[in-house]
């Protein structure tokens, strides 16, 4: 590897280093164009040893590393508020990268303002997301930072092309890195979940093979023993999960998240492999694993309905739709956001109670609820009594319902005819010629 070089007073720029591939050859680069490289790295909860991470990053030339724990933040303030919208991009990813990116990049200018640097970096590429996620939020968090993006800079594109030219650079240059020709897989991993991509994963007609998954079991290989959990909630927020079984209880944001998380692990829960629509206009393939995530959504959107408003839901699963794509392309600090978010939070109030779900082999099925807030009534949606609900009304209400419907379709009985009339007109006035 290489080692720290004598730095002189060239700018200063904050990367967002992971110590992967892509940043640790970036970070040299830059250092090589005359930057002094601060090099930013948040803990997510990916699992990495941070330590070691440290140690490359400064034997690759950075002045400085800093690392923070941002694994409570991540989960109160931007986990919680997707599964509180049950934001899902394209009704199947649950925004795992997405959802990180504008905490990293807060957290990445905070760190540029206390080293005064006017400059920043990331590692995403010119085809992708990621580019679009951290720039937006540097914008809107400091107009007037400076944004280097590698991957955009001709200078660094004449050099490499793609993953091969940074590992045979890195090989060249004595890089410790993870990556191989062999399994160019590019991986991005935090508490939400882990994504999958590149390598032969480009090929969506190709089958992943099995080693590709590294967070969850296959689910032929989960227990035969289901699961059998409740989680509590409180304004839509989750406050607590127990284990009926063991009577295992845990409490507080991150604690219960990572619990779950290591729960619907083991029962091979949170598979995604899916084509996607990125926001540049590109179609990519990307295979997710998010046990924890998913567990929580269903709980989350079961407890809903017997807490939540019919038309209310119906007007928040339109918000969640465009919540979604406002996350999944980079506008988490929009206006846009905060209005919806606040919609959101509203629906929330009355969401409080317990699920009681089954894990099993890869399913997520819940099989009780209670809510204290709840609107079912058991007497009025009971086919044994009456409960205050006469059935006579019902031919009313369905009449009234019809008129529209009679309408469009004596409108087509219509034309009909009056093609038919046409056609016989027409071949009457045929035979008499």
């Amino acid at each position: 590897m290489r080692v720290n070089r004598t730095l002189g007073n060239g700018r200063k720029v904050v990367l967002a280093y992971s110590g992967g591939l892509d940043t640790s050859v970036i970070l040299v680069w830059l250092h090589e164009q005359g930057y002094h490289v601060y090099a930013y790295v948040a803990d997510v909860g990916q699992n990495e040893d941070f330590a070691a991470v440290e140690h490359k990053a400064l034997a690759l030339g950075a002045a400085e590393v800093c690392i923070e724990d941002l694994r409570e933040e991540f989960v109160t303030d931007y986990i919680f508020p997707v599964i509180l919208a049950n934001a899902m991009y394209e009704g199947r990813y649950l925004l795992g990268t997405a959802v990180a990116r504008p905490l990293i990049a807060k957290r990445q200018i905070e760190f540029a303002r206390r080293v005064g640097a006017d400059f920043v970096a990331h590692g995403a590429t010119g085809k992708g997301n990621d580019q679009v996620r951290f720039e937006l939020a540097y914008y809107a968090l400091n107009p007037d930072i400076r944004v280097i993006a590698p991957w955009k800079v001709p200078q660094f594109l004449a050099t490499f092309r793609g993953r091969s030219d940074l590992i045979r650079y890195a090989e060249a240059n004595g890089i410790e890195i993870k990556s191989s020709l062999v399994k160019p897989y590019s991986e991005d991993e935090n508490l939400l979940h882990i994504s999958h991509e590149a390598g032969i994963l480009e090929q969506p007609d190709r089958i992943a093979p099995p080693e590709v998954y590294s967070r969850t079991v296959a689910p032929e290989d989960a227990p035969d023993e289901a699961a059998l959990i409740r989680i509590d909630f409180a304004n839509g927020l989750p406050v607590a999960v127990a284990d009926l079984r063991s009577g295992i209880e845990v409490t507080g944001a991150l604690p219960l998240f990572t619990w779950l998380d290591e729960l619907g692990s083991v029962h091979g829960i949170g598979r995604v492999d899916m084509v996607e629509n990125r926001f540049v206009g590109v179609k990519s393939r990307g295979i997710y694993e998010t046990p924890g995530g998913t567990i929580l959504m269903s709980a989350h959107r079961d407890l809903e309905g017997v807490a939540m408003d019919r038309e209310v839901m119906r007007l928040r699963d339109m918000l969640a739709l465009k919540l979604a794509e406002l996350i999944y392309n980079g506008f988490w600090f929009s206006p846009e956001m905060e209005f919806l978010m606040s919609a959101v939070r509203n629906s929330q109030e009355r969401i409080d109670g317990h699920v009681v779900l089954k894990l099993y082999k890869g399913g997520v099925y819940p099989l009780a609820r209670h809510s204290p807030n709840s609107l079912y009534d058991q007497e009025l949606s009971s086919m044994d009594v009456e409960g205050g609900f006469d059935q006579t009304h019902s031919e009313g209400f369905i009449r009234i319902n019809a008129i529209r419907l009679k309408a469009h379709h004596a409108i087509g009985r219509r034309r009909a005819a009056a093609v038919v009339d046409a056609e016989i007109t027409a071949a009457t006035l045929a035979d008499v010629s």
